[in-house]
């Protein structure tokens, strides 16, 4: 089975009609690519955060008078008996990172079409 680019009828239309490429990449082609482009850029955010947070965790980040999430989590997780030092920014990341793949989620229902099979 060999690849090949998806027929769009329309993009084929537009060019039996003579439209220029620079106006078919324009008007036919990049709003096809916009979805799944967000779509990914929203489910990479709490990556991201979570690889940000980790470096700070280990000190591969600002120095302390930046306020970091890791940081704080490091502050936190020397001092065992103060747990609460701790939970406030990892609940943040918890709760940031879980809207962000919520979101990336929402539109992916929303912009990608279904395939049809009722579910």
């Amino acid at each position: 089975m060999r690849l090949g680019r998806p027929k769009l009828d329309h993009v084929d239309a537009a060019i039996v009609g003579g439209v220029k490429p620079v106006r078919l990449l324009l008007k036919h082609i990049m709003p096809l690519c916009w979805s799944p482009i967000f779509v990914n850029a929203t489910m990479d955010v709490g990556q991201v955060i979570l690889v940000a947070a980790g470096l700070s965790f280990i000190g591969l980040s600002a120095q302390p008078p930046t306020p970091e999430w890791g940081q704080m989590i490091s502050e936190g997780a020397s001092n065992f008996y103060f747990w609460w030092i701790a939970f406030g920014p990892g609940m943040a990341i918890f709760l940031v990172s879980l809207s962000a793949n919520f979101l990336g989620d929402a539109l992916r229902e929303f912009t990608v079409p279904h395939s049809g099979y009722g579910g």
